[in-house]
């Protein structure tokens, strides 16, 4: 085999696999002597990477050299990385496939060929990573067909146009169980002896389990919900190469996806290399478990990589984390995760981590033997195979921080932000503290005299009390550490010894079971435990990301008028990743992340204001208290149940069913021309508008000129401040545009759900209830037009200005765009008219995506900042470019007050001034293409 071009300069280093494949490899452990056999195994695959894609251009031999020393050079340089695939997810993925079907037409429009637009790298979609809960067990029972008409017919309809259909009622009901008295009901008497006789699957012999009928439904109305964005994933799937589509009903990215998509060692043209990833989605670094180099990006650093550019980061440091002594038998292997992160962040932000208690791996899961030899011999050339038995080799590393696991306590994070951790033990004095604290990251500034108000409801022929920090919300779901089975069976085990202990969930707290696939419905079924949880209302109702992004069926009228008639400080609790403020409900103001088993102990609490070593969880048939401890599963019962029910078969039964794809996928109709057939009545896909102004050749910088400040942010304002993900408001912008449309607001979706239509983004920018626009004076996603003086949304300010021919700037403090890679963060504000943002400083990679979009990424001078400065932000700012833009110059703006100051302009390197001065990214690709 001829070497690839990129490879040019290390042609020597290519050699010939030494068993029956034959395959070729660069044999990188040749290049540098010692100096490559001390590099840590994340390094190692980067220096692959690097010399594999040696262009002398992208990649130069001086980025390979850099790398190789790193030992040296680490923290100093900035490097080019080619990862080997992108993995998506629905909500951020269709935004970047949409733009990719918009750039066929720019590049038609300058005069190019619009079937060379392709993404250059293996990209794999799963389209049903996010899932909207409709139904719980007792709606379904008597409800119509909710996508309308025949469902054998249901692939069948002409591409792209959708039938009319009548959604039933979300949240009727919040029965625990069926509402048939022949099946396992809340009041049974013979619930226990049903359980105990319920049969157990032989493990070695896996039967299939059927799907809960609340999944059925679910999946049913998704499907019809989400059909255009279907069929445009469809039409992706065939049209561009390197596109491969994960059919719906297989459950979200993060999970099994994960892994089934996982090559460990990559194979193109018979050259083997290291597998590496990117992708939409924060959790992709899961897959370094798999011993396999991956993190998030966001869409438009990810739509670089689609198009064959790479990832630029700084050479990291990397830490070695060695682990010593045990955990206590109430700490998860969640707490053991999130306590080794919180100790290692202090101080290594930006650096890879690896565990010097764990190892690299070749995952046997779908492969042949004969690949899973190939495998290993490559992995044994290369010097990637980590034998602990041998220490010849042993990486060094920047530092080594040692943790000892009798340390990590069981925690929760809360209550508006994931990385304020609280000890368990600490949670009923952390919540009071909280409700006296000022509004702010954890405060609610509730008054000494309302914190003990107690509202009564009455509901389902019973009266309950709500008071400040009662749990209205609880969601199980295994995504992310969460997908460990022994913490969902954890879950299971404490609800089967709740439920004997006569142990209940209050009726009105929206409970719900997400699994991330349905392997977990398997394990849960077959060891017995999925009938307890059904009965304390953790119901399976799909796979799917769901109550973390906002979808969840909404609260019952009579807790969202206690919570109003209160102004109670209610809670959310649930086993997902984001617990933002306003995320879950715009009505409960805490929310706290907690593993599985926990969540449901806080359920049946009904409280987060409880300490769990001193205060009883309820009382037995007899009046005897039951405390969290006498529930509480043993590590020893966890172990043993998953031993005997987490087995090999499970997994190869999911691959099977994603490479069969389900009737409805496989049955829908969807277009195969060149040109995507835009269906201007689309309220989900829309042509974005990035391109309308393109040229051929890009236009000088402009300056900009009296611009008014469209917001006034303070500090840490995350990506869900810019861009939401969840519910659409009924009296927000977009709200008002899908009425137009003629949607009811049962039908709005969410806003993760619509980003593949730029005037519903457009106009969910700045949407989040809890956004404090420092002009407004409380949370409220409302700004001034200054010319009128008029409090308008933020959406139709922008709207008046850009018809006045007024450019726009954000003023912004410490941390601006934390949180999720979220891609429209940056282009909701680019075509909301922002030309520039202010801020003290950013989140690295929301920056990179202003660039890619074309928005000046400025910051203030160290030590400085707007008040320092004494800007009101009613001000006008005006700045010119200069014709030569280098990396992290200086620039001069003045006010329309006469002040003037410096400010940095935030470009790193002259790559990202190439992709400013074209417009951004998108711009400077479709140019190429043409």
């Amino acid at each position: 085999m001829d070497a690839p071009k990129a490879g040019y300069a290390f042609e020597y280093l290519i050699e010939t696999l030494n068993d029956s494949s034959h395959k070729k490899f660069f044999d990188v452990s040749k290049l540098g002597g010692t100096k490559y056999d001390v590099l840590p195994y994340s390094i190692r695959v980067l220096l692959e990477a690097a010399v594999r894609n040696c262009d002398g251009f992208l990649m130069k031999k001086e980025d390979v050299m850099n790398i190789l020393d790193w030992k040296t050079k680490q923290s100093n340089v900035e490097v080019p990385f080619f990862p080997a695939r992108v993995l998506l997810q629905d909500f951020t993925g269709i935004p970047a496939m949409v733009d990719f079907a918009a750039m066929r037409e720019a590049v038609k429009t300058l005069g190019g060929d619009p079937k060379k637009v392709h993404p250059a790298c293996p990209t794999d979609l799963t389209v049903d990573h996010s899932l909207q809960i409709d139904f719980s067990k007792c709606a379904i029972q008597n409800a119509p067909n909710p996508g309308g008409g025949d469902l054998q017919k249901a692939g069948k309809l002409s591409p792209l146009k959708v039938q009319p259909k009548k959604l039933p009622c979300r949240g009727q009901t919040t029965c625990r169980g069926s509402c048939d008295s022949g099946e396992l009901g809340r009041n049974s008497g013979t619930f226990s002896s049903q359980i105990e006789n319920t049969p157990i699957l032989c493990p070695f012999h896996l039967q299939p389990v059927p799907e809960p009928e609340t999944v059925l439904k679910n999946q049913e109305v998704e499907f019809g919900r989400n059909r255009e964005r279907l069929q445009f994933f469809k039409w992706s799937s065939r049209v561009f190469k390197n596109v491969a589509v994960i059919p719906p009903g297989t459950g979200m990215a993060h999970q099994v996806n994960l892994e089934y998509l996982s090559r460990v060692v990559f194979e193109e043209k018979d050259l083997l290399f290291p597998d590496s990833v990117v992708g939409t989605d924060s959790h992709i670094t899961m897959v370094n478990g798999l011993g396999i180099l991956g993190w998030g990006v966001g869409g438009i650093e990810t739509e670089a990589v689609m198009l064959g550019l790479p990832v630029s980061l700084t050479l990291p440091e990397v830490v070695g984390c060695e682990l010593t002594g045990s955990s206590n038998p109430f700490v998860t292997s969640i707490d053991v995760v999130l306590g080794i992160t919180k100790v290692s962040q202090v101080g290594v932000a930006g650096k890879f981590k690896f565990l010097t208690a764990f190892c690299l791996f070749i995952l046997v899961l779908g492969f042949s033997k004969a690949k899973l030899e190939s495998m290993e011999t490559y992995l044994k050339a290369v010097k990637l195979f980590r034998n602990d038995q041998n220490s010849s080799g042993e990486p060094e590393y920047s530092q080594v921080i040692q943790i000892n696991l009798n340390s990590i306590v069981p925690s929760v994070s809360g209550p508006k932000r994931p990385q304020d951790r609280v000890a368990v033990t600490d949670m009923k004095s952390d919540f009071q503290a909280c409700l006296n604290e000022k509004v702010g990251f954890k405060g609610f500034q509730i008054a000494a005299e309302k914190q003990r108000d107690i509202v009564s409801i009455h509901y389902e022929g019973s009266e309950y009390k709500l008071s400040h920090g009662s749990v209205v919300i609880a969601a199980v779901i295994s995504c992310t550490n969460n997908c460990n089975p022994s913490v969902m069976l954890a879950a299971g085990l404490l609800a089967k010894k709740a439920v004997e202990a006569g142990l209940h969930v209050k009726p009105y707290i929206r409970t719900s079971l997400s699994p991330g696939s349905g392997m977990v419905t398997h394990y849960l079924s077959s060891s017995g435990v999925l009938p307890y949880l059904s009965k304390l209302g953790f119901e399976i109702v799909g796979y799917g990301c769901s109550t973390c992004v906002g979808n969840t069926a909404p609260l019952s009228e009579a807790v969202l008028n206690a919570v109003k008639q209160g102004d109670l400080v209610t809670c959310g609790i649930l086993s997902g990743n984001k617990n933002f403020e306003g995320r879950l409900c715009d009505c409960v103001r805490a929310n706290y992340l907690a593993s599985p088993p926990l969540v449901v102990a806080y359920a049946i609490a009904g409280t987060v204001n409880i300490d769990f070593q001193t205060e009883p969880l309820g009382t037995d048939s007899t009046g005897k208290n039951i405390y969290l401890h006498d529930i509480w599963p043993s590590r020893e019962e966890v172990h043993r149940v998953e031993e005997e029910h987490v087995i090999l078969s499970m997994f190869k039964a999911l691959k099977d069913k994603i490479e069969m794809g389900n009737k409805r996928w496989n049955s829908l109709e969807a277009p195969d021309s060149v040109l995507f057939p835009w269906d201007l009545k689309s309220t989900y896909i829309r042509c974005p508008s990035f391109f309308d102004k393109l040229t051929k050749e890009p236009v000088a910088l402009q300056a900009i000129e009296n611009a008014h400040v469209l917001l006034y942010l303070g500090d840490s304002v995350t990506t869900d401040h810019i861009s939401p993900a969840g519910s659409i408001a009924r009296n927000s912008a977009a709200a008002k545009y899908l009425t137009n449309r003629g949607l009811t607001p049962r039908e709005f979706n969410s806003y993760g759900a619509r980003r593949g239509n730029d005037a519903v983004m457009t106009r969910g920018t700045f949407a989040n209830i809890k956004l404090f626009n420092k002009f407004i004076g409380k949370p409220a996603p409302k700004t001034i037009h200054f010319p009128s003086g008029q409090t308008l949304d933020v959406f139709e300010a922008a709207e008046l200005y850009q018809k006045e021919g007024i450019p726009l700037i954000i003023l912004a403090g410490k941390k601006y765009g934390s949180g999720n890679s979220r891609d429209w963060a940056a282009k909701g504000p680019y075509l909301l008219g922002v030309k520039a943002v202010l801020a003290e400083s950013y989140e690295k990679i929301h920056k990179d995506h202003l660039i890619g979009i074309g928005i000046a990424p400025l910051q203030f001078l160290p030590g400085e900042n707007a008040d320092s400065l004494g800007l009101s932000g009613k001000e006008t700012f005006s700045l010119t470019f200069p014709e030569e833009l280098s990396p992290g110059i200086t620039l001069n703006i003045q006010t329309s007050t006469g002040k003037v100051f410096s400010v940095i302009a935030s470009f790193e390197d002259d790559v990202e001034i190439t992709l400013y001065k074209h417009g951004g990214l998108l711009n400077f690709v479709a140019r190429k293409f043409s």
